[in-house]
């Protein structure tokens, strides 16, 4: 009897070790990934052409192409992700940049330090300096 409660006492010792640091995990960088600064983009530099840029932060980090056409953004997709896939938020959100042709768009609610990163890659995409 005895060795079987010493048992379970480790076990659940375990699993409040694992689910703590999960929770750690889960919550680390996001103070920092609510104050990320979106500052936008200069509609009148864009060209057509296809953009990617990366935004890079802990398990928010992510590559975006960026699809221009006639001045416009017209399409964005996600070329890697390492949070874990949203395609309903990131659809969301990646409509409301293409209505506004900004990044500076409210985040998605309930995700807003993962939208803020997706918002940042637009943004680092656009903003970089292109080739001749």
């Amino acid at each position: 009897m005895k060795k079987i409660l010493k048992f379970l006492i480790v076990l659940i010792v375990v699993l409040i070790m694992v689910f703590g640091g999960g929770l750690l995990y889960l919550s680390r960088g996001l103070e920092a990934g609510l104050n990320v600064k979106i500052n936008g983009i200069d509609q009148s530099a864009l060209n057509d052409g296809v953009y990617t840029g990366k935004y890079e932060f802990g398990r928010w980090s992510n590559e975006v192409k960026v699809v221009v056409e006639n001045y416009k953004i017209t399409a964005i997709e996600i070329v890697d992700d390492v949070t874990f896939p949203l395609p309903s938020m990131a659809k969301e959100l990646f409509n409301r940049v293409i209505q506004a042709q900004n990044t500076t768009v409210d985040a998605v609610t309930e995700a807003t330090v993962t939208s803020k990163a997706y918002l940042k890659a637009i943004e680092n995409a656009l903003n970089k300096p292109q080739s001749p």
